[in-house]
């Protein structure tokens, strides 16, 4: 399984209406939200297949504005991996 970095953006005035959605989708506990801090953006890290089942984290009205990132995680070993396949 891959992890994902899913980010969804909003403007100001539709803030309550999309908080809203994401409770009925059932994620809204899966996002971090900037709202309070006048950032009105929601990140979640999630695990899927590939991107477009990440996505499906998201409201269907809000996937046309959402990211998905491939995110990864590296150990001393693996950096070390890379410098040897450059040499």
């Amino acid at each position: 399984m891959n992890r994902y970095l899913v980010e969804t953006s909003h403007n100001r005035e539709d803030c309550l209406h999309v908080l809203d959605e994401f409770v009925i989708h059932g994620h809204i506990t899966h996002f971090d939200w900037g709202c309070e801090s006048g950032v009105c953006m929601g990140w979640a890290i999630v695990e899927a297949e590939n991107e477009e089942q990440a996505l499906y984290s998201v409201p269907v009205f809000l996937r046309n504005k959402a990211r998905v990132i491939k995110i990864s995680r590296f150990t001393p070993e693996k950096i070390q991996e890379f410098h040897d396949e450059l040499n």
